[in-house]
Protein backbone atom coordinates (compact mmCIF):
# COMPACT_ATOMS: atom_id res chain seq x y z
CA UNK A 1 0.00 0.00 0.00
CA UNK A 2 1.29 3.49 -0.78
CA UNK A 3 1.87 6.17 1.82
CA UNK A 4 -1.53 7.81 1.21
CA UNK A 5 -4.27 6.79 3.61
CA UNK A 6 -6.64 4.19 2.24
CA UNK A 7 -10.18 5.56 1.93
CA UNK A 8 -12.71 3.22 3.54
CA UNK A 9 -16.51 3.12 3.35
CA UNK A 10 -18.23 0.90 5.93
CA UNK A 11 -21.68 -0.48 5.23
CA UNK A 12 -23.23 -1.69 8.47
CA UNK A 13 -21.07 0.54 10.65
CA UNK A 14 -23.16 0.05 13.81
CA UNK A 15 -23.11 -3.75 13.72
CA UNK A 16 -20.46 -6.07 15.15
CA UNK A 17 -18.34 -6.03 11.97
CA UNK A 18 -18.70 -2.29 11.51
CA UNK A 19 -17.76 -1.36 15.07
CA UNK A 20 -14.77 -3.72 14.92
CA UNK A 21 -13.70 -2.14 11.65
CA UNK A 22 -13.82 1.31 13.20
CA UNK A 23 -11.62 0.05 16.03
CA UNK A 24 -9.12 -1.05 13.39
CA UNK A 25 -9.24 2.42 11.82
CA UNK A 26 -8.58 3.95 15.24
CA UNK A 27 -5.44 1.82 15.53
CA UNK A 28 -4.13 2.90 12.11
CA UNK A 29 -5.07 6.57 11.57
CA UNK A 30 -2.00 7.04 9.38
CA UNK A 31 -3.12 4.26 7.02
CA UNK A 32 -6.92 4.32 7.02
CA UNK A 33 -9.47 7.09 6.55
CA UNK A 34 -13.25 6.68 6.85
CA UNK A 35 -15.00 8.39 3.94
CA UNK A 36 -18.42 6.75 4.21
CA UNK A 37 -20.63 5.26 6.93
CA UNK A 38 -23.97 3.51 6.52
CA UNK A 39 -26.30 1.76 8.96
CA UNK A 40 -29.81 0.38 9.05
CA UNK A 41 -31.50 2.21 11.95
CA UNK A 42 -29.19 2.63 14.97
CA UNK A 43 -29.00 6.39 14.56
CA UNK A 44 -27.69 7.22 18.03
CA UNK A 45 -24.54 5.15 17.53
CA UNK A 46 -24.24 6.25 13.90
CA UNK A 47 -24.42 9.90 14.96
CA UNK A 48 -21.54 9.34 17.40
CA UNK A 49 -19.53 7.64 14.64
CA UNK A 50 -20.16 10.49 12.20
CA UNK A 51 -19.07 13.05 14.79
CA UNK A 52 -15.86 11.12 15.46
CA UNK A 53 -14.82 10.15 11.92
CA UNK A 54 -16.44 12.96 9.90
CA UNK A 55 -17.09 10.93 6.73
CA UNK A 56 -17.98 12.62 3.46
CA UNK A 57 -20.93 10.30 2.87
CA UNK A 58 -23.59 9.00 5.28
CA UNK A 59 -26.55 6.72 4.57
CA UNK A 60 -29.35 5.13 6.59
CA UNK A 61 -31.39 2.27 5.11
CA UNK A 62 -34.50 2.93 7.21
CA UNK A 63 -36.11 6.17 6.02
CA UNK A 64 -37.67 7.02 9.37
CA UNK A 65 -34.30 6.52 11.06
CA UNK A 66 -32.70 8.71 8.41
CA UNK A 67 -35.06 11.53 9.35
CA UNK A 68 -34.15 11.10 13.02
CA UNK A 69 -30.45 11.21 12.16
CA UNK A 70 -31.00 14.41 10.19
CA UNK A 71 -32.43 15.93 13.36
CA UNK A 72 -29.31 14.92 15.29
CA UNK A 73 -26.90 16.06 12.55
CA UNK A 74 -28.59 18.97 10.77
CA UNK A 75 -25.42 19.95 8.90
CA UNK A 76 -24.78 16.48 7.43
CA UNK A 77 -26.20 15.32 4.09
CA UNK A 78 -27.82 11.91 4.61
CA UNK A 79 -28.79 9.46 1.88
CA UNK A 80 -31.87 7.41 2.80
CA UNK A 81 -33.39 4.07 1.88
CA UNK A 82 -31.92 1.10 -0.01
CA UNK A 83 -30.91 3.39 -2.87
CA UNK A 84 -29.00 5.47 -0.33
CA UNK A 85 -26.87 2.43 0.49
CA UNK A 86 -26.21 1.91 -3.22
CA UNK A 87 -25.27 5.57 -3.57
CA UNK A 88 -22.74 5.52 -0.74
CA UNK A 89 -21.29 2.18 -1.90
CA UNK A 90 -20.62 3.71 -5.29
CA UNK A 91 -19.04 6.91 -3.93
CA UNK A 92 -15.25 7.21 -4.40
CA UNK A 93 -13.35 4.92 -2.01
CA UNK A 94 -10.40 2.58 -2.11
CA UNK A 95 -12.29 -0.19 -0.36
CA UNK A 96 -15.91 -0.71 0.66
CA UNK A 97 -16.35 -2.95 3.69
CA UNK A 98 -19.72 -4.66 3.47
CA UNK A 99 -20.68 -5.64 7.01
CA UNK A 100 -24.43 -5.70 6.45
CA UNK A 101 -26.57 -8.73 7.21
CA UNK A 102 -28.52 -10.65 4.61
CA UNK A 103 -29.65 -10.06 1.06
CA UNK A 104 -29.74 -6.27 1.55
CA UNK A 105 -26.02 -6.21 0.77
CA UNK A 106 -26.37 -7.45 -2.81
CA UNK A 107 -27.17 -4.22 -4.66
CA UNK A 108 -24.68 -2.08 -2.68
CA UNK A 109 -21.91 -4.60 -3.49
CA UNK A 110 -22.77 -4.40 -7.18
CA UNK A 111 -22.80 -0.59 -6.98
CA UNK A 112 -19.35 -0.56 -5.38
CA UNK A 113 -17.99 -2.87 -8.07
CA UNK A 114 -19.51 -0.74 -10.83
CA UNK A 115 -17.68 2.27 -9.35
CA UNK A 116 -14.39 0.37 -9.32
CA UNK A 117 -14.17 0.22 -5.53
CA UNK A 118 -12.49 -2.82 -3.99
CA UNK A 119 -14.77 -4.93 -1.79
CA UNK A 120 -13.95 -6.21 1.69
CA UNK A 121 -16.78 -8.70 2.06
CA UNK A 122 -18.06 -9.77 5.47
CA UNK A 123 -21.64 -10.07 4.21
CA UNK A 124 -21.67 -13.61 2.75
CA UNK A 125 -25.24 -13.53 1.42
CA UNK A 126 -24.51 -11.51 -1.77
CA UNK A 127 -22.02 -14.15 -2.98
CA UNK A 128 -24.39 -16.93 -1.95
CA UNK A 129 -27.22 -15.36 -3.92
CA UNK A 130 -25.32 -14.15 -6.97
CA UNK A 131 -21.75 -15.42 -6.87
CA UNK A 132 -21.32 -15.80 -10.65
CA UNK A 133 -22.68 -12.32 -11.29
CA UNK A 134 -20.56 -10.61 -8.63
CA UNK A 135 -17.30 -12.29 -9.57
CA UNK A 136 -17.86 -11.75 -13.30
CA UNK A 137 -18.49 -8.04 -12.78
CA UNK A 138 -15.52 -7.74 -10.42
CA UNK A 139 -13.21 -9.35 -12.99
CA UNK A 140 -14.54 -7.08 -15.72
CA UNK A 141 -13.85 -3.97 -13.62
CA UNK A 142 -10.54 -5.25 -12.24
CA UNK A 143 -11.94 -5.05 -8.70
CA UNK A 144 -10.57 -7.12 -5.82
CA UNK A 145 -13.09 -9.00 -3.68
CA UNK A 146 -11.31 -9.48 -0.35
CA UNK A 147 -12.85 -11.90 2.18
CA UNK A 148 -13.44 -10.73 5.75
CA UNK A 149 -15.15 -13.83 7.15
CA UNK A 150 -12.51 -15.39 9.38
CA UNK A 151 -12.61 -18.71 7.49
CA UNK A 152 -12.35 -17.23 4.02
CA UNK A 153 -9.80 -14.69 5.11
CA UNK A 154 -7.74 -17.59 6.47
CA UNK A 155 -7.98 -19.45 3.16
CA UNK A 156 -7.07 -16.26 1.31
CA UNK A 157 -3.95 -15.87 3.45
CA UNK A 158 -2.95 -19.52 3.06
CA UNK A 159 -3.24 -19.23 -0.72
CA UNK A 160 -0.91 -16.24 -1.02
CA UNK A 161 1.95 -17.34 -3.29
CA UNK A 162 0.18 -20.56 -4.32
CA UNK A 163 -1.79 -21.58 -7.40
CA UNK A 164 -5.44 -22.53 -7.08
CA UNK A 165 -4.68 -25.35 -9.52
CA UNK A 166 -2.54 -26.96 -6.81
CA UNK A 167 -5.36 -27.06 -4.26
CA UNK A 168 -6.73 -30.50 -3.44
CA UNK A 169 -9.31 -29.23 -0.96
CA UNK A 170 -10.02 -26.32 1.35
CA UNK A 171 -11.31 -27.15 4.83
CA UNK A 172 -13.62 -24.58 6.42
CA UNK A 173 -13.61 -24.94 10.19
CA UNK A 174 -16.81 -24.68 12.24
CA UNK A 175 -17.09 -24.45 16.01
CA UNK A 176 -20.32 -26.44 15.90
CA UNK A 177 -22.17 -23.64 17.65
CA UNK A 178 -23.70 -23.75 21.15
CA UNK A 179 -25.50 -27.07 20.60
CA UNK A 180 -22.70 -29.21 19.21
CA UNK A 181 -22.97 -32.67 20.74
CA UNK A 182 -26.56 -32.12 21.89
CA UNK A 183 -29.05 -34.64 20.43
CA UNK A 184 -31.35 -32.96 17.94
CA UNK A 185 -34.48 -34.12 19.77
CA UNK A 186 -33.35 -32.11 22.80
CA UNK A 187 -33.42 -28.81 20.92
CA UNK A 188 -37.17 -28.33 20.50
CA UNK A 189 -37.39 -25.76 23.30
CA UNK A 190 -34.30 -23.75 22.42
CA UNK A 191 -34.81 -19.99 22.89
CA UNK A 192 -33.31 -17.18 20.79
CA UNK A 193 -31.14 -16.20 23.77
CA UNK A 194 -29.68 -19.71 23.90
CA UNK A 195 -29.16 -19.93 20.15
CA UNK A 196 -27.29 -16.62 20.01
CA UNK A 197 -24.90 -17.56 22.83
CA UNK A 198 -22.01 -18.55 20.58
CA UNK A 199 -19.25 -20.44 22.42
CA UNK A 200 -16.22 -18.75 20.83
CA UNK A 201 -17.24 -15.73 18.70
CA UNK A 202 -19.08 -12.50 19.48
CA UNK A 203 -21.44 -12.05 16.53
CA UNK A 204 -24.81 -10.57 15.64
CA UNK A 205 -28.06 -12.46 16.25
CA UNK A 206 -28.67 -13.72 12.72
CA UNK A 207 -25.15 -15.07 12.20
CA UNK A 208 -25.18 -16.64 15.67
CA UNK A 209 -28.41 -18.52 14.92
CA UNK A 210 -26.97 -19.61 11.57
CA UNK A 211 -23.94 -20.94 13.46
CA UNK A 212 -26.24 -22.88 15.78
CA UNK A 213 -27.92 -24.59 12.81
CA UNK A 214 -24.63 -24.80 10.82
CA UNK A 215 -26.39 -22.95 7.99
CA UNK A 216 -23.65 -20.36 8.39
CA UNK A 217 -21.09 -22.96 7.34
CA UNK A 218 -23.24 -24.07 4.43
CA UNK A 219 -23.46 -20.50 3.19
CA UNK A 220 -19.69 -20.23 3.57
CA UNK A 221 -19.23 -23.28 1.35
CA UNK A 222 -21.09 -21.53 -1.47
CA UNK A 223 -19.19 -18.32 -0.81
CA UNK A 224 -15.85 -20.14 -0.92
CA UNK A 225 -16.64 -21.75 -4.27
CA UNK A 226 -17.00 -18.32 -5.87
CA UNK A 227 -14.26 -16.53 -3.98
CA UNK A 228 -11.61 -19.09 -4.85
CA UNK A 229 -12.97 -20.55 -8.08
CA UNK A 230 -13.27 -24.09 -6.71
CA UNK A 231 -15.87 -26.80 -7.40
CA UNK A 232 -18.02 -28.10 -4.57
CA UNK A 233 -16.02 -31.32 -4.27
CA UNK A 234 -12.95 -29.29 -3.29
CA UNK A 235 -14.67 -27.50 -0.38
CA UNK A 236 -15.15 -29.36 2.91
CA UNK A 237 -16.38 -28.55 6.41
CA UNK A 238 -14.68 -29.77 9.58
CA UNK A 239 -15.88 -29.24 13.15
CA UNK A 240 -13.21 -27.56 15.29
CA UNK A 241 -14.77 -26.48 18.62
CA UNK A 242 -11.77 -24.44 19.81
CA UNK A 243 -12.01 -21.99 16.84
CA UNK A 244 -8.22 -21.51 16.87
CA UNK A 245 -7.56 -22.95 13.40
CA UNK A 246 -9.63 -20.66 11.20
CA UNK A 247 -9.37 -22.86 8.10
CA UNK A 248 -6.92 -25.02 6.16
CA UNK A 249 -5.74 -25.53 2.59
CA UNK A 250 -4.76 -29.02 1.46
CA UNK A 251 -2.56 -29.15 -1.63
CA UNK A 252 -2.19 -31.88 -4.24
CA UNK A 253 1.18 -32.96 -2.82
CA UNK A 254 -0.41 -33.77 0.54
CA UNK A 255 0.79 -30.65 2.35
CA UNK A 256 -1.73 -28.76 4.50
CA UNK A 257 -1.39 -25.11 5.47
CA UNK A 258 -3.46 -23.94 8.43
CA UNK A 259 -4.22 -20.44 9.63
CA UNK A 260 -4.28 -20.02 13.41
CA UNK A 261 -5.21 -16.94 15.39
CA UNK A 262 -7.22 -15.43 18.20
CA UNK A 263 -11.00 -15.43 17.90
CA UNK A 264 -11.21 -11.73 17.17
CA UNK A 265 -12.78 -10.40 13.96
CA UNK A 266 -10.50 -7.37 14.05
CA UNK A 267 -7.66 -9.49 12.66
CA UNK A 268 -9.31 -10.50 9.36
CA UNK A 269 -10.81 -7.02 9.03
CA UNK A 270 -7.36 -5.50 9.48
CA UNK A 271 -5.83 -7.80 6.86
CA UNK A 272 -8.57 -7.06 4.33
CA UNK A 273 -8.31 -3.30 4.81
CA UNK A 274 -4.50 -3.16 4.64
CA UNK A 275 -3.83 -5.97 2.11
CA UNK A 276 -1.36 -6.64 0.54
CA UNK A 277 0.59 -5.20 3.48
CA UNK A 278 0.92 -6.79 6.89
CA UNK A 279 0.96 -4.19 9.63
CA UNK A 280 2.14 -4.40 13.24
CA UNK A 281 -0.85 -5.28 15.42
CA UNK A 282 -1.74 -3.84 18.82
CA UNK A 283 -4.54 -6.30 19.61
CA UNK A 284 -2.74 -9.25 21.17
CA UNK A 285 -1.21 -12.50 19.96
CA UNK A 286 -2.03 -16.18 20.14
CA UNK A 287 0.04 -18.01 22.75
CA UNK A 288 0.51 -21.55 21.43
CA UNK A 289 1.60 -22.81 24.84
CA UNK A 290 -1.91 -22.20 26.18
CA UNK A 291 -3.48 -24.48 23.58
CA UNK A 292 -4.27 -27.69 25.48
CA UNK A 293 -5.93 -29.42 22.51
CA UNK A 294 -7.03 -28.82 18.95
CA UNK A 295 -9.68 -31.31 17.83
CA UNK A 296 -11.39 -31.92 14.50
CA UNK A 297 -14.43 -33.98 13.52
CA UNK A 298 -16.73 -34.55 10.57
CA UNK A 299 -20.09 -32.74 10.72
CA UNK A 300 -23.21 -34.84 11.26
CA UNK A 301 -25.60 -33.91 8.46
CA UNK A 302 -28.52 -35.62 10.20
CA UNK A 303 -28.00 -33.48 13.30
CA UNK A 304 -27.49 -30.34 11.18
CA UNK A 305 -29.84 -30.64 8.18
CA UNK A 306 -29.36 -26.97 7.23
CA UNK A 307 -25.77 -27.76 6.29
CA UNK A 308 -26.97 -30.61 4.10
CA UNK A 309 -29.52 -28.34 2.41
CA UNK A 310 -26.85 -25.73 1.69
CA UNK A 311 -24.59 -28.36 0.12
CA UNK A 312 -27.54 -29.49 -1.98
CA UNK A 313 -28.17 -25.92 -3.15
CA UNK A 314 -24.47 -25.52 -3.98
CA UNK A 315 -24.61 -28.70 -6.06
CA UNK A 316 -27.79 -27.60 -7.87
CA UNK A 317 -26.40 -24.13 -8.61
CA UNK A 318 -28.25 -21.41 -10.47
CA UNK A 319 -30.71 -19.62 -8.20
CA UNK A 320 -30.93 -22.50 -5.71
CA UNK A 321 -28.54 -20.79 -3.23
CA UNK A 322 -30.62 -17.59 -3.45
CA UNK A 323 -33.75 -19.60 -2.62
CA UNK A 324 -31.97 -21.29 0.27
CA UNK A 325 -30.73 -17.97 1.63
CA UNK A 326 -34.11 -16.21 1.43
CA UNK A 327 -35.90 -19.10 3.13
CA UNK A 328 -33.31 -19.18 5.89
CA UNK A 329 -33.37 -15.41 6.45
CA UNK A 330 -37.16 -15.51 6.78
CA UNK A 331 -37.14 -18.48 9.14
CA UNK A 332 -34.35 -17.13 11.35
CA UNK A 333 -36.10 -13.75 11.63
CA UNK A 334 -39.29 -15.51 12.71
CA UNK A 335 -37.38 -17.63 15.25
CA UNK A 336 -35.66 -14.56 16.72
CA UNK A 337 -39.11 -13.01 17.22
CA UNK A 338 -40.32 -16.14 19.00
CA UNK A 339 -42.73 -17.01 16.19
CA UNK A 340 -41.39 -20.47 15.29
CA UNK A 341 -39.41 -23.10 17.15
CA UNK A 342 -35.70 -23.56 16.55
CA UNK A 343 -36.11 -26.92 14.83
CA UNK A 344 -38.66 -25.43 12.45
CA UNK A 345 -35.98 -23.32 10.76
CA UNK A 346 -34.74 -26.31 8.78
CA UNK A 347 -38.33 -27.41 8.07
CA UNK A 348 -39.11 -24.04 6.48
CA UNK A 349 -35.91 -24.11 4.41
CA UNK A 350 -36.64 -27.62 3.18
CA UNK A 351 -40.21 -26.78 2.25
CA UNK A 352 -39.26 -23.62 0.35
CA UNK A 353 -36.48 -25.40 -1.55
CA UNK A 354 -38.97 -28.06 -2.62
CA UNK A 355 -41.56 -25.45 -3.66
CA UNK A 356 -39.46 -23.01 -5.68
CA UNK A 357 -38.26 -23.59 -9.25
CA UNK A 358 -34.54 -23.07 -9.92
CA UNK A 359 -33.28 -20.96 -12.84
CA UNK A 360 -29.77 -21.82 -14.01
CA UNK A 361 -29.10 -18.40 -15.57
CA UNK A 362 -27.89 -16.19 -12.71
CA UNK A 363 -28.78 -12.57 -13.46
CA UNK A 364 -29.75 -9.81 -11.06
CA UNK A 365 -33.34 -10.18 -12.22
CA UNK A 366 -33.46 -13.97 -11.80
CA UNK A 367 -31.84 -13.76 -8.36
CA UNK A 368 -34.24 -11.08 -7.10
CA UNK A 369 -37.21 -13.00 -8.51
CA UNK A 370 -36.06 -16.19 -6.77
CA UNK A 371 -35.45 -14.27 -3.55
CA UNK A 372 -38.92 -12.72 -3.59
CA UNK A 373 -40.70 -15.99 -4.36
CA UNK A 374 -38.76 -17.84 -1.66
CA UNK A 375 -39.69 -15.25 0.96
CA UNK A 376 -43.34 -15.49 -0.09
CA UNK A 377 -43.28 -19.27 0.17
CA UNK A 378 -41.46 -19.08 3.52
CA UNK A 379 -44.27 -16.90 4.81
CA UNK A 380 -46.80 -19.48 3.65
CA UNK A 381 -44.91 -22.30 5.34
CA UNK A 382 -44.67 -20.38 8.59
CA UNK A 383 -48.37 -19.52 8.42
CA UNK A 384 -49.06 -23.24 8.14
CA UNK A 385 -46.94 -23.72 11.26
CA UNK A 386 -49.16 -21.27 13.11
CA UNK A 387 -47.10 -18.04 12.94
Amino acid sequence: MDTARRRVTILGSTGSIGTSALDVVRHYPDRLEVVGLAAHSNVDLLADQVREFRPRHVAVADRGAARRLAGLLPDVAIAAGPEGLEEIAGAPADVVLCGMVGAAGLKPVLSAIAAGNAIALANKEPLVMAGPLIMERARARGVHVLPVDSEHNAIFQCLQGHRVEDVQCIHLTASGGPFYGTPRESLAGVTPAQATRHPTWNMGAKISVDSATLMNKGLEVVEAMWLFGLPLEKVAVVIHPQSIVHSLVEFTDGSILAHLGLTNMKFPIQYALTWPDRVPEPMGRLDLTTMRELTFAKPDFAEFPCLAYAMEAAHTGGTAPAILNAANESAVAAFCKGQIEFLRISDVVRGVMDDCPVAQDVTLESVLEADGLARERAGQWMAALGV
